[in-house]
């Protein structure tokens, strides 16, 4: 367990987690060739979708070894090799959900950043993520050979913008086209890359050239003044001017970041293949293995206001997380998980508490990518794959039935955007909802369920690249055609002022006829108050059974609308009078007299639609302040309050949901990605007059064509 390092690769999209991962994957023997992001051909972006896009959209796992190799005076862990389980997470905004979840059974982390953006947008995203979960980090600057590439700065903002304490180990040896190596600053060694060597297998490692040497020497001594603040075995050392060993000063360096308090940062180009081997040492020596790690905390179903330590041994009760669910096209449904502490054999059975149901496991895998590799055993701080098992949920925890005990799941953010889905032809109506069940399992942040009120059936999800990779899913993999577009929004309609309506239902035919007559007074009730229905007939106008048939009638009348077909709220309505026929009069009669009457008081009553309007609250930096001001007017919203909040601002509005389709994306680009919002229904207000227009029209009947 002490070789075994659990790690993840995430940052911003686009800053270079995929092209380091299969770096790694070379460099470290698990391929044989590397492959590209723009190729479409790297390994942990498997689906279609990712090599189509050239983003990561499911977190990939995959293992591999390495072992320090004796380059320099000091290496911690030297000759040993070791297993490091890497998680490819993906950078887009609409995917955080894999962030989240690999986050949460992650040991540690690599932040990639772009040497020329810096800290961006996403990247404060999953660095919270990483920081909610305590998962140690190193960091690496990427793309070091790129125009405008700047080391220094991108530190600088790690700092500022993070908060981080973050402090080189390496620094860059050039930078754009002339980055050519870099320098490990605690052994004072340079390591230069053969420009010549496409593989980037070829590089010679030295003192410190003399031109580098004033710029090393001041990253050192920067280095060991960062680590004597916090640590105090190199503080008592620098107090009594004694000389700090490097591999005392990495030992120290690993403490800290094991325990949060120092970020290790390192340079390079994955691209250029430059820079990639001491990353992957620094991996090893300086990220904490299962053991390095506090214990996870762990329930008592039986006691839930009782916490306990789960330590990590191969022989404790067994006790694992299971993060992650996915569909397999050749083996069913994969159930991903992390072993905290005992072990698991091919056989045996676990227990979820949850179900508090127990099955046996006849198939354990070790991921690589795209690839299943049957295992008879797994042990404590392994991430493995079950197949076979039902009735299990992302953040269930898997155990002994005789040690009970409950994991912290992950937690999920709720969906932003949704859009209505209806199947193409009969054959594809089954198969949709049979897709749209599984892809919901696998995926926490997706959404599938019925609007009541519409009929429709809607998705929600992140983002509309999200949903637009849901629809994807849907056809290559369960072979469904669905057609798609925004939901209806639920208008209401009421009245203004009280009016009279008369009801006649008269058919005269060979036999017996029908006959029902009403007359109704109608006037709006208090907003938010609803529907009352109140029978003032006196002396026998109306039968007292045939009461029941206008209130039916009225009550049908209602729900279908008068002014564009939406249901209507807030009425007093009552039932004053009316004549009936001995022989012809009947419930129909009197339920289609109650509908016409009805109708006819609305029409004088001014009716008017109502819209439900939204409590919108938007938290961005202050510099995008006034173009969300800006775009929430231009939605019709009514700003409430602006607060300041740290370093944030925090605007609360009122805005007709109508208009705020679209708005996860539209946030996310005026903001660059930095500003979120929280929405819930407020109330319903009247439609404007220039829009009741519109409305009306897309609520008529089209004509059929011919």
């Amino acid at each position: 367990m002490e070789c075994t390092r659990n790690i993840g690769i995430a940052a911003h999209i686009d800053a270079g987690k995929t092209t380091t991962t299969e770096r790694i994957l070379y460099y470290t023997g698990l391929i044989h060739k590397m492959g590209d992001v723009d190729d479409g051909n790297t390994v942990t972006d498997w689906m279609e979708q990712e090599r189509e896009r050239g983003i990561t959209i499911t977190s990939a796992a995959t293992t591999c070894y390495w072992t320090v190799k004796d380059e320099g005076p000091a290496k911690l862990f030297e000759g040993v090799p070791h297993r490091v389980n890497i998680i490819d997470t993906p950078g887009h905004v609409d995917f955080t959900a894999e962030v989240e979840r690999s986050m949460r059974v992650l040991d540690g982390a690599v932040a990639v950043f772009c040497g020329v953006a810096g800290v961006q947008p996403q990247s404060e995203t999953v660095w919270r993520q990483a920081t909610k979960y305590r998962v140690p980090r190193i960091a690496f600057v990427n793309k070091m050979d790129r125009v405008g590439a700047n080391f220094e700065h991108a530190v600088h903002e790690m700092r500022k913008k993070l908060g981080a304490y973050a402090y080189p180990v390496f620094i860059p040896i050039g930078k754009e086209d002339r980055f050519e190596g870099v320098i490990d600053v605690v052994n004072q060694q340079a390591y230069r890359y053969d420009l010549s060597d496409e593989l980037g297998l070829r590089y010679a490692v030295s003192p410190v050239p003399p031109e580098h040497r004033e710029r090393a020497e001041m990253a050192l001594a920067e280095l060991v003044d960062a680590v004597s603040n916090k640590d105090d075995e190199i503080a008592e050392l620098v107090l009594e001017d004694k000389p700090i060993l490097p591999l005392v000063l990495k030992e120290a360096i690993r403490r800290l970041t094991c325990r949060l308090e120092l970020v290790p940062v390192l340079c390079g180009s994955a691209f250029k293949k430059r820079g990639v081997q001491p990353l992957v040492d620094a991996v090893v020596e300086y990220l904490p293995s299962p053991l390095d790690v506090p214990p996870a905390t762990a329930q008592d179903p039986s006691r839930p206001d009782v916490d306990q330590e789960v330590a990590a041994d191969d022989h404790g009760p067994f006790c694992s997380l299971a993060f992650k669910l996915w569909t397999d096209p050749y083996v069913g449904k994969l159930v991903f998980f992390r072993v905290y502490r005992g072990q698991l054999k091919k056989g045996e059975s676990i227990y979820n508490p949850r179900t508090r149901k127990r099955e046996r496991v006849s198939r354990v895998m070790m991921i690589q990518a795209d690839k299943r590799i049957e295992v008879d055993a797994v042990y404590a701080g392994d991430i493995a794959a079950l197949v076979g098992l039902r009735n299990i949920t992302t953040g269930d925890t898997l155990c002994d039935e005789d040690a009970e005990v409950l994991l912290e799941p992950p937690t999920f953010p709720e969906p932003v955007i949704s859009m209505a889905v209806e199947p193409k032809t009969k054959a594809d109506r089954d198969k949709l909802g049979e897709g749209l069940q599984r892809l919901a399992e696998e995926d926490p942040t997706f959404r599938v369920f019925t609007n009541e009120e519409t009929g429709q059936l809607i998705i929600a999800g992140m983002g509309e690249l999200h949903l637009e990779i849901i629809r994807d899913r849907l056809f290559r993999e369960f072979k469904v055609e669905a057609s798609a577009g925004a939901p209806q929004i639920a208008y209401r309609e009421t009245v203004t002022r009280a009016a009279e309506g008369e009801g006649k239902f008269i058919r005269q035919s060979g036999g017996r006829g029908q006959y029902g007559h009403a007359l109704i007074t109608l006037e709006p009730n208090e907003r938010g108050k609803g529907l009352v229905i109140e029978n003032k007939i006196v002396g026998g106008a109306i039968p007292k059974e045939y009461i029941p048939a206008v209130i039916d009638g009225l009550n049908e009348a209602i729900a279908g609308g008068v002014l564009a077909g939406y249901p209507m709220v807030d009425l007093k309505i009552a039932i004053v009078d009316g004549t009936y026929h001995e022989v012809d009069s009947s419930e129909l009669a009197f339920k289609m007299a109650g509908i016409f009457a009805l109708k006819e008081a609305v029409k004088h009553a001014q009716p008017i639609l109502l819209e439900p309007i939204m409590k919108v609250e938007c938290t961005t930096p202050e510099e995008y302040q006034g173009d969300l001001l800006g775009d929430l007017n231009r939605r019709r919203g009514k700003i409430v309050s602006i607060e300041a909040k740290n370093s944030a601002t925090s605007l609360h509005a009122h805005v007709p949901l109508a208009e705020m389709f679209g708005y996860a994306t539209a946030i996310r680009s005026l903001s660059r990605g930095r500003a979120a919002y929280s929405m819930e229904p407020f109330c319903f207000l009247p439609v404007p007059a220039n829009i009741l227009a519109t409305i009306l029209d897309s609520a008529k009947p089209k004509p059929a064509r011919s």
